[in-house]
């Protein structure tokens, strides 16, 4: 295993090599620490209650079941709670699960923390600031740029930590950002290909399209869908957010309602959460953009722990697909 699938972890006040969880292999046997992403709790065919429980650390997650579990264990295993388990990594319908041998809440004597096992995004918040404040900087167009900036500024502290969804995508903290930065940087050097797009207009998409989530989602930790991300979503509070803030700053004109545009169109089809087709050209390059970005980290996410030559577990929100790593990634380059 290569030294980048291990992280210094300090447990029990003793710095120990530890991998993270997507890179042990089915068959493999374990005893690691972990936080409760979500517990549900369900019935068994025997008729005995269990909780499905997704367990993450600073790599990735991974279910388990806890079969048989009483109520003083649903009242200990809920969200957020870390716990020392032991047990077995198998497969179940092409994804990786872990059979648990024993469970246990930690206590202060473990000494871990919630951040040792939280997955953020590989660049801080002050430089994902830094490179979106530069973007807003380089609008022309004044209406265009003082509405984004405004909406920036009002969601600053929420659009920094949240993450960009609960599952699928940039499900980590300042995944939104990421996902921003990540989108801007592609949209510049599709810009640079095709200049009849208007940058303002592209840029100011790629800003505000998702900046809805920091209300329709709960926060970085446990994250769980608000009750107005639920009956609005976030396509329809950005719609009115664009509204109320232009009438805030005094803009009127056609800029305030092809933003809203972008924001409604950015899924693409009605099927897919868009209540507008694009009908724009920077709005269709804006969902093309998202659908590039959100796929690339759902399949480099996948490809992480594979191995050259083999596949990865299926990827459900990728048409439960699995994805293969070419053996040849690997090789030295010869330049004979």
């Amino acid at each position: 295993m290569k030294d980048l699938a291990k992280s210094q972890v300090l447990f029990n006040g003793v710095n120990r090599l530890s991998k993270g969880i997507i890179y042990y292999n089915v068959g493999e046997n374990l005893e690691s620490y972990f936080m409760i992403k979500s517990a549900t709790k369900a019935i068994a065919s025997n008729g005995k209650p269990f909780l499905t429980l997704i367990l993450c650390d600073h790599t990735g997650e991974i279910e388990a079941k806890l079969w048989g579990c009483s109520p003083e264990d649903e009242a200990t295993f809920i969200s957020t709670a870390i716990v020392h388990i032991s047990g077995s990594v198998t497969e179940y319908r092409g994804r990786n699960q872990l059979k648990i041998a024993s469970i246990r809440p930690t206590t202060a004597l473990d000494n871990v923390k919630t951040a040792d096992f939280v997955r953020a995004a590989p660049l801080s918040q002050d430089d994902m600031l830094d490179q979106i404040t530069q973007y807003i900087f380089e609008m022309k167009n004044a209406n265009i740029q003082r509405i984004t900036r405004h909406l920036l500024k009002k969601h600053q502290t929420a659009f920094l930590e949240s993450p960009a969804a609960t599952k699928n995508h940039h499900e980590f903290v300042s995944g939104l950002a990421y996902h921003v930065v990540c989108m801007l940087n592609v949209a510049k050097a599709l810009a640079a290909l095709y200049p009849t797009l208007d940058t303002d207009l592209l840029y100011a998409g790629v800003i505000l399209h998702d900046l809805g989530k920091v209300r329709e989602l709960s926060g970085p930790l446990d994250t769980a869908y608000t009750v107005e991300g639920k009956l609005l979503g976030h396509i329809s509070i950005m719609v009115n957010e664009i509204g109320e803030a232009s009438k805030e700053l005094g803009i009127e004109g056609e800029e305030v309602m092809v933003l809203q545009h972008l924001v409604l169109s950015h899924h693409g089809k009605g099927e897919w959460g868009s209540p507008k087709a694009p009908l724009i050209r920077e709005a269709e390059v804006l969902h093309m953009i998202d659908n590039i970005d959100a796929k690339m980290n759902m399949m480099d996410r996948s490809l992480e722990r594979v191995q050259p030559g083999e596949f990865s577990e299926r990827v459900m929100a990728m048409e439960n697909r699995s994805f293969y790593k070419p053996s040849f990634h690997e090789r030295p380059l010869d330049f004979s």
